[in-house]
């Protein structure tokens, strides 16, 4: 086979993850589809797991983690009266109870602890790492670690489907919210347990399913495109962070960020812990800078000279 030749690429994507690739696994599926040097996903998704997977390549690299901070939307369907080693259909039966009679009003009020402000135990079955390695390795040897409790926020949860043993929901929720513990929570709120039966990302930050292509749309693609085609596919670099307020600055004031010095801004009287930088002569993105005093200050600026 012959050697990958490797091309700069700068840009967001944003995949619809199929069923049964791993999250590192769909990264590396569409960067050889785009030949790029360098990329990175925002946010794993388990192999169970399909939906949005935004990934970034080259200088966009820089702006990951603040779609890893962002908030999530998910909908996801419970089986009840079941209780899984892993939380999740994959894993073997642990228990398996009658699932209670319960009206609708009844299971709203029951599902009212699982909205706003709640505090979650992370799964055994999780990438989350202790001394190095992730727990699932520690799960997998059935050794269990015990973890701290941490706060997320669920900003919505709605009942799209209940039947007489499962409930599928709507989830807008916080970094760091493990959805299949709510699963499990809410089995056991309900006294018969319950584990996750699929989970689907609808969005992440403030990008809309509507933009989101599967696999095989990227592969035909460049089939019929090339690779051309596939590029027109890439967002822009500050997409990751297009909440924060936008400044224009001029040819000097640009030369003089790029070179990491701060630039003075008089008629600003804010401050402003991130904004984003443009050129204003190209209307390029510069990167992120701050602003204190009067001062705008770089904090993550990309190499231009990488750009294409």
């Amino acid at each position: 086979m012959a050697k990958t030749k490797w091309r700069t690429v700068n840009g967001i994507v944003l995949l619809n993850k199929p069923l049964g690739l791993s999250s590192n696994q769909a990264l590396q599926r569409i960067r050889r589809l785009f030949r790029a040097e360098k990329a990175g996903h925002t946010g794993a998704l388990d192999p169970l797991a399909t939906g949005m997977l935004p990934l970034c390549f080259g200088e966009a690299t820089k702006f990951s983690q603040f779609l890893l901070d962002s908030n999530k939307r998910y909908q996801t369907r419970i089986s009840l009266g079941v209780r899984t080693t892993t939380g999740d259909k994959e894993g073997d039966i642990l228990t398996q109870e009658p699932v209670p009679s319960i009206s609708d009003n009844d299971l709203e009020i029951l599902l009212d602890r699982f909205r706003g402000d709640i505090e979650q135990i992370p799964p055994m079955y999780s990438a989350l790492k202790h001394e190095g390695k992730p727990l699932y390795e520690y799960a997998r040897q059935g050794i269990v670690i015990e973890r701290k409790r941490r706060s997320v926020h669920i900003s919505n949860l709605t009942v799209l489907e209940r039947t007489d043993d499962s409930l599928t929901l709507d989830i807008s929720c916080s970094k760091g919210t493990y959805i299949r513990t709510i699963g499990e929570d809410i089995g056991e709120a309900l006294g018969c347990g319950g584990h996750l039966d699929s989970l689907h990302r609808v969005s992440s930050a403030s990008y809309s399913p509507e933009r989101m292509m599967s696999l095989d749309a990227f592969e035909s693609l460049l089939e019929t495109g090339g690779e051309e085609a596939l590029d027109e596919c890439l967002l822009p670099m500050d997409s990751a962070v297009d909440y924060l307020p936008a400044m224009s600055l001029s040819e000097s004031q640009t030369r003089d960020i790029l070179f990491g010095r701060a630039v003075s801004v008089d008629h600003v009287f804010l401050d402003l812990d991130l904004i984003r930088l443009f050129s204003e002569v190209d209307k390029r993105f510069l990167g992120l800078g701050s602003i204190k005093g009067g001062l705008i200050k770089p904090h993550r600026l990309i190499n231009t000279s990488e750009l294409t």
